[in-house]
Formats: structure tokens, sequence, C-alpha cells
């Protein structure tokens, strides 16, 4: 059996009892809180114990039948990395390409590069290795923002060296976080005109430091399981499948770094 797990922090057993004791009686205190760090990799693997192989195999079926289907095809390792990347490109650009299913007409996208768990390896491409890039229950959701908004946007994008951006949006930020220019599909930020975009319902709350996000309005935030962005991105590797195309993405200038 292969466990998947790196690094996991698991808070010991001591304080889970020492909680569950002060909420029934009133005569125990808490001593302390301590924690460990367990890593559960291949060392594992060398002996492995038959009886939790034979517990965990009825399990060990499910799980492989949900995440082990194989969805689309990666044309080469991706990762996420600021200012730009490969990955966090492609699932900007997904937000986009989805956008038709909710009759929207967004100008650009944005995915956060914290949402964005795992790297994508070349190759098949599993449900799996989706909800690993993806875990959260993040969905996707459309709204619009005033100009002065949308740079107020890029700038603290800038501050945090980079997020996820879609094609046609051009950065040009400093390394100790400034925003030097930007445009969109060519030109450049109107603080006069209105710009509508496609994002995930976290970051429209503000978070992640783009607090820009809350001046918002025209919201539509649909809340069905289905919205998740998960299944949006399964739904654009099914669809290249279908079409006998690799998924692909590169890292093209959207988010420039200068002195």
């Amino acid at each position: 059996m292969t466990i998947a797990m790196n690094k996991t922090t698991i808070l010991t057993a001591a304080v889970v009892v020492g909680v569950g004791l002060t909420a029934c009686t009133t005569h125990y205190k808490l001593a302390n809180v301590s924690r460990t760090r367990l890593v559960v990799d291949a060392r594992y693997d060398v002996q492995p114990d038959a009886e939790a192989e034979a517990f965990l195999a009825p399990f060990k079926h499910v799980v492989d039948s949900v995440m082990g289907p194989i969805v689309g095809t990666a044309a080469h390792n991706m990762a996420a990395t600021r200012p730009e990347s490969d990955l966090s490109n492609l699932l900007a650009d997904i937000l986009m390409w989805a956008a038709k299913d909710y009759n929207e007409k967004p100008v650009f996208a944005v995915y956060n590069m914290g949402g964005i768990r795992a790297a994508l390896n070349k190759g098949p491409v599993t449900n799996g290795d989706v909800l690993a890039i993806a875990p959260f229950e993040n969905k996707i959701c459309f709204l619009t923002l005033t100009g002065d908004k949308v740079t107020e946007l890029f700038e603290q994008i800038a501050h945090r060296g980079g997020e996820g951006v879609s094609h046609g949006v051009e950065l040009v930020i400093t390394h100790d976080g400034k925003l030097r220019s930007a445009r969109i599909n060519g030109e450049k930020v109107d603080p006069r005109k209105t710009y509508r975009i496609a994002t995930i319902d976290y970051l429209a709350q503000g978070n992640d430091g783009m607090r820009a996000f809350r001046e918002h309005t025209n919201l539509n935030s649909p809340q069905e399981e289905s919205n998740n962005t998960r299944f949006i991105i399964i739904d654009y590797f099914r669809n290249q499948y279908d079409r006998g195309l690799e998924v692909d993405s590169k890292v093209e200038g959207r988010i420039k770094t200068e002195n």
C-alpha cells in the first residue's frame, strides 16, 4: 500500500483529551498544549502491515474508483510560482473559458496562487490530480469593479509578487512589490470604465490580500457544488481530451518584474 501523504501535521491526542475534560468537569485545567510533526512517506511501505491492508482494502477501492479515472492529458509539467507561471495562467484561463456557461463575458480573470496546492505532472491527469490542485470548496463567480478599483487590485497583486491572471492582462511590477504599469488587452486601465471579472468566491470576499474585490458590484456567485473550481477544471480537461488535445499553458509575460 502506498501512502500519498507528506509532512502531515497532527495535534497530539493529549490536547483533545485535555480540552474534553475541561468541558466536562471543573477541577481539571489545561496544563499545556503541544504538537508534533509526523512524516508519512515510503519508509512505511518497506514492511506493509497485512492487517492494515485488509482493513483499508474496501475503502481504497472506493477512493480509487472516484479519484482514478483519467480526465485529460497535460502536455508538460506545470507548477505555480510567482510572479507568473504556466499553471496559474492555465487556471485563470479556465475561469474565462467557463464564463460562457454562466452567460458571462468577463474582461479578465484572477486565480490566487495560494489556492493552487499541487503541481501538475506531464501525462495522464486524473480526478485525484485535479483535487490535489484545487482541494478547497472555492466556487467560480463574476463581479464588476470600477477602473480605479481594478488598478487598486493590480497594486495589491503586485504587492503579493504576482497572482494568476488570464491572457490579455499585462502587469509590470517591481521587485519590492510596486505596480509599474497595467494593461488589459493592450489598453491602459480606464478609471471611468467598469470591468467584468471572473474569479472565485473566496477572493470576491477580499481575501488573500486582494481587498479591492470587496468593492464589487453585480455579483454572480452560484453556490451549488457543481460550481466548485475543481469540477470546472475537470470539465475543461475533459473537453480538451474529447477533442484529442493535450492541456497546455506557458509563461507569456503576463506579469513582468523590473527593478
